[in-house]
């Protein structure tokens, strides 16, 4: 797959987030959660689109770690807001799925990326 098509499906996710936490606020879920889910959330993509303009492969492949660490990061904050019916199941398996896809995009992209480099 395509950067260009991680690159947006990491955007979507971070605008769900987005969406997904202002209705928790408006729940009154408590806010240091609410706070860890967006942060890394919304880092994945942030790091993925960055890694468009690194400074050579090293760059690029730190850069697309980062987003790997953060996606399992939401992944793990997803799983505590569900554990404590803080989200609704269904927005939360969605999320979750859609991280999990996005995790694997990026494992695949980092090991080929490391193949080509050490060819």
């Amino acid at each position: 797959m395509s950067n260009s098509i991680l690159r947006e499906k990491s955007k979507q996710f971070a605008i769900e987030i987005i969406g997904i936490c202002r209705e928790m606020r408006r729940n009154r879920i408590e806010y240091a959660l609410i706070d860890q889910l967006l942060r890394s959330g919304t880092s994945i993509g942030a790091n993925i689109h960055e890694a468009q303009f690194a400074q050579g492969t090293k760059d690029f492949i730190s850069k697309f770690e980062i987003a790997l660490k953060e996606c399992n990061e939401s992944d793990y904050w997803l799983e505590i807001l569900l554990s404590t019916d803080s989200i609704e199941k269904s927005k939360c398996l969605k999320l979750r799925a859609d991280c999990d896809e996005i995790r694997k995009m990026l494992i695949s992209s980092v090991t080929t990326i490391k193949n080509k480099h050490n060819s």
